[in-house]
């Protein structure tokens, strides 16, 4: 039975697991040699959410949230760094519902592009994150139109969880999670599946510390918000809903820099051909760079989250 005092729970994981199934994909695990990057582990698992839907893990809370919600006439409004943009007007596409997506100059070509090409309309609002969810807002009082948080709303946390039951099935016995983190719904959601089974590591630029920022002052508050990974892992501050439940389960957080998330993404290249978005690859940057170094026999997971980018050009 589900705990009603927490929301983001177990139960309702499962309960979203099964209403999302039929529109997400089930993405895969691999396993590398750590030793082709540097890390003392032998053996690291990499789940690919790069290759869910709309390009990235934020398929499942679009997905969520539109199954679950009463859409009014005028659809659905979302403010995004990119991915949940395209998340959102994917989910709306293939549900028939209106979207229209927020998004700030910041948001890479890539990601504008999926926006378009799934149908919705699309608006570039303000510098950052935050500036792209205040025009959202203003929209969504004039409209009436339902509003999809990126990251701080149960829906998505609860979708996101999702990956968790994927993840427990596919390797069982992993020590340690490690997850990029922006607002905080896929490390909150994943995390509540775990419910402290597992460390769950949050890996943030030390150019947009969300997470750290407020584990360290007991509760949400605003931090830097730029770096490379700036149109995903940087809406300045964690979320409200999310917090509590990060607090709860995630272990703790570590710091990577700009370099090392722009050398993770190269080396996954290099030696995988995945090709993993700076956002996408910030958690997989911290063993690569060291900043979270595994003890001698530990099982280390990392979720390589989303691959909307440009950096590789096929046109030549």
């Amino acid at each position: 039975m589900s705990d009603k005092s927490e929301p983001v729970n177990r139960t309702e994981i499962i309960r979203y697991e099964a209403l999302i199934r039929p529109y997400v994909r089930r993405t895969p695990v691999i396993e590398i040699d750590g030793a082709e990057f540097g890390v003392e582990s032998k053996k690291l698992l990499l789940k690919l959410e790069l290759f869910q839907h709309s390009g990235s893990f934020k398929a499942r809370g679009a997905f969520a949230n539109l199954l679950t919600r009463k859409i009014p006439a005028k659809g659905v409004v979302a403010a995004s760094g990119g991915n949940h943009g395209a998340a959102v007007a994917y989910a709306a596409m293939k549900l028939n519902v209106p979207a229209r997506i927020f998004v700030p100059v910041i948001s890479s070509p890539a990601k504008l592009q999926r926006i378009r090409s799934y149908g919705a309309e699309l608006v570039v609002e303000g510098d950052r994150y935050a500036d792209a969810l205040a025009a959202s807002e203003v929209w969504a009082r004039q409209s009436g139109a339902l509003r999809v948080h990126a990251f701080d709303q149960d829906e998505t946390m609860l979708g996101q969880g999702t990956i968790g039951i994927e993840l427990d099935e596919q390797a069982p016995d992993i020590d340690t999670l490690l997850v990029s983190v922006g607002g905080g719904g896929l490390i909150a959601g994943v995390a509540a599946w775990y419910a402290g089974r597992i460390k769950v590591i949050g890996v943030e630029p030390f150019a947009s510390p969300t997470l750290t920022k407020a584990l360290e002052a007991g509760h949400p508050v605003d931090a830097e918000a730029g770096g490379v990974a700036a149109d995903s892992l940087a809406p300045r501050r964690v979320g409200d809903r999310v917090f509590p439940v990060a607090k709860k389960y995630v272990h703790g957080t570590v710091l990577v820099t700009e370099d090392a998330i722009l050398n993770a993404q190269q080396l996954l290249w290099d030696a995988v051909r995945i090709v993993a978005e700076p956002g996408g690859v910030a958690a997989f940057s911290a063993l690569c760079s060291g900043a979270y170094q595994p003890i001698a026999g530990e099982r280390v997971a990392v979720i390589i989250s989303g691959g909307n980018t440009t950096a590789v050009n096929f046109a030549h």
